[in-house]
């Protein structure tokens, strides 16, 4: 049932993010309003959008959510595994479940950080990780064996 609610999901945002959607929405929205001096502007003519409205968008909400959630996982598994295999600190995987402050504060961080204003406590490198750097910059000098490196290290490839 998940991966039958999962594939509906999908292939229902994509089909509702086309253009063509949008137009033919725009269309009945424009019918609808052109009718209104026909039925005199009445309560059953405004009950017919609202209730059309509020129906589809509340199962899209559904649906969408369940879209936007699997890719952000999927995101998050792609960020990971790079992490994993680069040179940047594993601190940082799983930071999508810290919660607001704990983020807003770890931004501040980097952002500090990415300014050149020195270590911050998110980025910041012990003495053995500062005698292991030559090493590090070495390997991106020579891309060749640092690609080799990299690959060995793929905790996530299958064998």
């Amino acid at each position: 049932m998940k991966h039958l609610f999962a594939r509906f999901a999908t292939k229902t945002s994509e089909w509702a993010g086309k253009p063509v959607i949008f137009i033919l929405a725009l269309s009945i929205v424009i019918v609808w309003a052109a009718l209104g001096p026909f039925f005199d502007y009445s309560e059953t003519w405004q009950l017919i959008i609202n209730t059309g409205t509020t129906i589809i968008t509340f199962l899209m909400v559904f649906v969408l959510q369940n879209a936007q959630t699997r890719d952000t996982r999927a995101i998050q598994a792609k960020l990971n595994e790079i992490i994993l295999t680069s040179h940047a600190e594993n601190r940082f995987i799983g930071i999508e479940n810290l919660d607001e402050d704990e983020l807003k504060h770890l931004d501040r961080l980097v952002a500090k950080a990415a300014k050149g204003r020195g270590e911050t406590e998110a980025c910041r490198t012990t003495d053995a990780a500062e005698t292991v750097t030559p090493k590090k910059t070495e390997a991106r000098k020579r891309p060749g064996s640092a690609k080799t490196s990299k690959m060995k290290q793929r905790p996530l490839e299958k064998s």
